[in-house]
């Protein structure tokens, strides 16, 4: 079959190929999700060499670990729980660092040069949002990426996230409290948004 005709395969066609030993297909699930993968690493490591490698790590986990998909979920929503766990791991193994990072990021809610920097440089507002999501608590940006950038739905999220659903609803509204209060504090115009 064809590079283009399997690029229109499911993610559960394209693992029953891999797991009959077409090995190379696996590659197509790496074009599917590397991007948004990668973008979600970068968010929780802030660190593009440490997304990278942990991106990598993922996929190899992921498919050293494909036999053992058993469909219960999507694929895209067990390989998100992959990369998060493995982030996880990297954060806790620099714990030190991260939490000093949190505290500046929670103490820094007021507008400063840094802020009128992000505004100045972004082109869009779109990317002006995102760029505040950043300076929300890890998890709280983690939540709204994976919901509002990602679209993966509040079921998906607990089960990536390793919380209950009432618990991912209750986060995703004050993490949506504290962007609005953000973008409020930092006089950002409503009606951009």
């Amino acid at each position: 079959m064809s590079k283009v005709l399997m690029r229109h395969l499911s993610d559960i066609e394209i693992i029953e190929s891999v797991n009959r030993g077409n090995t190379p297909d696996f590659s197509l699930l790496i074009d599917r999700y590397k991007d948004k993968a990668f973008s979600l690493l970068k968010r929780m490591l802030k660190n593009e060499m440490d997304a990278e490698e942990v991106l990598q790590d993922s996929f190899l986990k992921a498919y050293n670990s494909l036999k053992d998909f058993r469909q219960d979920s999507k694929f895209s929503t067990w390989f998100y729980k992959i990369v998060f766990n493995s982030a996880l791991t990297v954060i806790v193994s620099k714990k030190r660092k991260i939490e000093h990072e949190m505290t500046s990021i929670d103490e820094s809610f007021e507008l400063g040069s840094y802020d009128n920097k992000i505004y100045a440089t972004t082109e869009n507002a779109r990317g002006y949002v995102l760029k505040m999501v950043d300076k929300l608590p890890l998890r709280n940006a983690l939540v709204t990426i994976l919901f509002y950038v990602d679209g993966l739905s509040l079921n998906e999220i607990s089960q990536v996230m390793g919380t209950s659903l009432v618990n991912t609803k209750v986060l995703l509204h004050r993490s949506r409290n504290a962007l609005r209060d953000l973008l409020i504090k930092h006089n950002y115009q409503e009606e951009l948004l």
